[in-house]
């Protein structure tokens, strides 16, 4: 059995965002993890992609994607197990740029895990609980650990500067992550 791939997705494209610094961060974490040699972590950018707002004239869930870059993004997307999303909070909830990433697709989201690292001033919650809903109507299994940082008590302006309960739930929450991308694995490869 191949390797299971996992995406960090960055969900922001922000102009001096802070998810580069938290997406290298969790690259960095999840590669030294000793226990899972068949995982490997991969950072998607959701800037690369330059998505304009959603312009596809067909619904996702009828699977017709007519632009290159809709392309493009799903067949990255199709290749991953799994995900973690790195989101700010901006306005209460995850920024718009990652929701429209994510509206460009649905196929290639269904029987999926994902996980969440959410920053802000307050950790980013309530946009892992907007993320939370959206992700169960694309039928994509969300975890329940989730990393929230706080923006000057976990990050700093070198990066993430995150300790102790904030590691150990990184670590839980890759464990329950990479269970459920396994076992979703199966189902997709039963069909």
């Amino acid at each position: 059995m191949t390797s299971l791939r996992i995406a960090i997705i960055l969900g922001s494209t922000r102009p001096g965002r802070k998810a580069d610094a938290i997406g290298r961060w969790a690259l960095q974490r999840a590669s030294e993890r000793t226990g899972e040699p068949d995982v490997t972590f991969e950072l998607v950018d959701i800037a690369d992609y330059a998505l304009p707002h959603l312009d596809e004239h067909t619904p996702a869930i009828m699977g017709r994607y007519e632009h290159a870059h809709t392309t493009a993004w799903a067949k990255t997307i199709a290749t991953f197990d799994g995900f973690v999303f790195v989101t700010p909070e901006y306005n209460h909830s995850t920024s718009g740029a990652l929701k429209n990433a994510i509206d460009f697709l649905f196929a290639e989201w269904n029987d999926k895990a994902c996980g969440f690292i959410s920053y802000g001033v307050q950790g980013g919650q309530r946009a892992v609980e907007h993320l939370r809903l959206i992700a169960g109507e694309l039928k994509l299994a969300d975890v329940r650990s989730q990393v929230a940082l706080t923006l000057g008590v976990d990050t700093d302006d070198s990066g993430v500067i995150a300790a102790g309960r904030q590691l150990q739930t990184f670590d839980t929450m890759l464990d329950e992550l990479t269970g459920w991308a396994r076992a979703l694995r199966g189902l997709r490869d039963a069909r």
